[in-house]
């Protein structure tokens, strides 16, 4: 359903085009998950919700995926109008 959004999100990670925001980062640590753990979910994973940011209106995507040890993680980002993906927060599942 969101295949185009997914595919532009996995080309902004293998271009390295991403940021990630304070809260993503400790969010991050607070589940023991690297960097890598984050762009394999969301190379590995689907979007499974597509939510809108009641503050700026902007979508946002829920992504189910697989960490580089096979456990699941999921990433919320969106698409800047930057032209980068923020990673607004990765948790485990």
């Amino acid at each position: 359903m969101f295949d185009r959004v997914l595919n532009e999100m996995r080309a902004k990670v293998r271009e390295r085009k991403y940021v990630m925001t304070i809260h993503g980062e400790e969010e991050m640590n607070n589940d023991c998950f690297s960097i890598y753990d984050v762009e394999s979910g969301i190379l590995t994973g689907k979007i499974v919700e597509r939510q809108k940011d009641k503050a700026t209106s902007e979508w946002k995507y829920r992504i189910t995926g697989h960490a580089i040890d096979g456990n699941e993680v999921e990433v919320i980002a969106k698409l800047s109008t930057t032209g980068k993906l923020v990673i607004i927060t990765v948790y485990a599942p």
